[in-house]
Parts: structure tokens; sequence; C-alpha cells
């Protein structure tokens, strides 16, 4: 049986998503209370591995298992056997060709940016905090060259082990609110750093010490050495991962109601 999940979590106190020897990672941490809840060893595919300090609105992932539990068990069990910082939102049997990696279509990211002098106290891990005047239409103008399918070794990590740099960035767009900038990205993959590498360009940008064309030019160079500062990762959220219809999965963040 293969069981899907769609799963929230603050990354702040997490070395990423993916299993590593001595660190304190989700992977680790969902497949620990998704073992003890099906009383076997499970594996846990996830849809695409985000970096410390990431958050996530809602990661899907799915294992295989041979424990016999309602969608509402493995719900609340999974919930009480997690750390507060993480959490189940939806359970879904689904067939046995899903791969939350491999079936996916699209993922989508939030980054978010308090614009103002002073720092938060509050959300100092939950949004990137930038004290330069930001100008949003220039950084508007700055990313319409990035949308479309390019080579994106400019804004890719030097560690990343894609085999690619092609991607398909379908949206990238910037809205501002009172003190509030946030940068909306989805694409059929990412890169590793892609996203935070593109804000700490554009905010070059932003901050008038880049001209409008700079991130055109960026992105031409396929030059990682030539684009900006990688945005710190307190601001980002994987927000969304699209798939087939034909799965059935829930569109929404919200949890699912069981009663």
């Amino acid at each position: 049986m293969r069981i899907a999940l769609g799963v929230e979590y603050d990354g702040a106190r997490f070395s990423g998503w993916q299993c590593q020897v001595g660190q304190r990672t989700v992977q680790a941490s969902v497949e620990s209370a998704v073992s003890s809840v099906a009383d076997h060893p499970v594996t846990i595919i996830t849809a695409g591995r985000t970096d410390t300090g990431v958050h996530a609105n809602c990661q899907v992932v799915h294992f295989d298992t041979s424990a016999l539990r309602t969608p509402y068990q493995w719900l609340r069990g999974v919930n009480t056997k997690l750390p507060d910082d993480v959490s189940l939102l939806w359970v879904k049997e689904v067939t046995a060709d899903f791969h939350a990696r491999f079936s996916a279509l699209k993922r989508s990211y939030r980054y978010i940016i308090l614009n103002r002098r002073v720092p938060s106290a509050l959300l100092r891990s939950k949004v990137c905090w930038d004290h330069r005047k930001l100008d949003v239409d220039a950084m508007r103008t700055a990313a319409i060259a990035l949308v479309g399918e390019h080579d994106f070794s400019s804004f890719r990590a030097a560690g990343c082990q894609a085999k690619s740099p092609l991607r398909s960035l379908s949206q990238l767009t910037i809205c501002e609110s009172s003190n509030w900038i946030w940068f909306d990205m989805a694409a059929n993959a990412f890169l590793q750093h892609m996203v935070r590498n593109i804000v700490g360009t554009l905010t070059t940008v932003g901050a008038g010490d880049r001209p409008e064309h700079w991130p055109a030019q960026v992105l031409a160079a396929r030059d990682r050495t030539q684009a900006g500062a990688t945005a710190p990762p307190g601001g980002l959220y994987l927000t969304s991962i699209t798939y087939p219809e034909n799965y059935a999965l829930p569109t929404h963040t919200e949890p699912t109601r069981y009663w």
C-alpha cells in the first residue's frame, strides 16, 4: 500500500530535509514517527529537499507500508509522535504508480522580506530582514528576463547535484504591502539555492546597486560568481507541489477534516 502525506514544518531548528548523521532533519523526524505508527521501518520519499532553515507550508511525501490504518489513524498517530515544529496536514492512499518526486508537475515557493530599518524580534527565523529601501518596480522589470526555460547555472549552488541546469520557471511575481515584500516562484523543478540566489540578485537591483538589465546578463553568463549573494534561508517557504488531477491529492494546505 502506498500512502501520500502533506507535511508542514518550521525549518529553523532543522539541518534541512535530508537525513544526515548526527544532525536533526525533517526526514528523520517524519520517518521515525511514521515507522512507530506503522510498527515497521519506513522510508519516506519527498517531492523535493529543502535546505537548513527553510520552511514548508505543504511538503508532499510518500511511503509504502503493509500496515492497515485509516487516514485519520495515520494523521492522529503520526502527529502525536512528531516534534512540535512538524505536522501532518493530510493523508491519502494513492496508487502504486504515484511518486512524490517524479509525479510532480510543479513546485512553488514564496520568499518573504521584511523591508524596514529595524529587524523583527518575533519573526527573526521566519522572514528575511532587509534594511535597504527596495524598489519593487525595478525588481519586477529585472525579473522578466528570468521567466521561461533557461540554463540557470548562474543561480545554482556550487554543490548542486542536479544533472542539468535547465529549468522552466513559469512564475516569478513580486508583491508588496506596507513593510512586506514577497516573491512567488513556480517551476517544474528548482536547482539547489535557486530561489534564494534569484532573490539575492533581484534585491541587489532593488537596492539600486545594479541596473535592471543586470539579471539578464547574469543568466546569460551561466556563472554563479556573477550573481548576487544567496538570500538567507529563513524567508523561504515551499508552498505547494502540483500533481496530475488523477491522483486527487488535496490542493490546499489546510488540514483535512476527518469528522
